[in-house]
């Protein structure tokens, strides 16, 4: 994989509210995927917002690094994947939820409907990247 800084185009398609998988490994050493929503931040760092109740939470707290692939919607050939440690965490708080609310707003328009959610909010930093049709 290619060390950061991404090209401008993987950079421009991970700017956008594309489909994206996060992955961690888990206690026993294995990998494990989920959807989630992201958000590149302007320090370039990518902020991810989990359920404070999450198994992969935890796994993430205790093996921080993660990796993510973000799909460009109804053209999944054009990918970029990135991978980095967890730089920084914060509880998003539920009287204000600020961080799911940017998240839910860049990806649906709107804020997070459930407002009495626990959430975490986690950025990694872009260490390495691998991309099929945007370099």
């Amino acid at each position: 994989m290619p060390k950061a800084p991404l090209p401008a185009a993987a950079l421009a398609l991970l700017r956008e509210p594309n489909p994206a998988v996060i992955s961690m490994v888990m206690p026993s050493g294995h990998p494990m995927s989920v959807a989630t929503w992201y958000l590149v931040e302007d320090d370039g760092t990518v902020l991810v917002n989990m359920d404070a109740g999450r198994a992969r939470l935890g796994w993430i707290e205790q093996h921080p690094h993660v990796s993510l692939t973000a799909l460009k919607a109804d053209e999944w050939y054009t990918h970029v994947s990135v991978r980095g440690p967890v730089v920084r965490w914060e509880h998003d708080e539920a009287a204000a939820l600020t961080d799911i609310d940017r998240l839910s707003r860049h990806y649906g328009g709107e804020e997070f409907r459930n407002r009495s959610a626990k959430r975490v909010s986690a950025w990694f930093e872009i260490t390495h990247w691998h991309g099929w049709a945007v370099d």
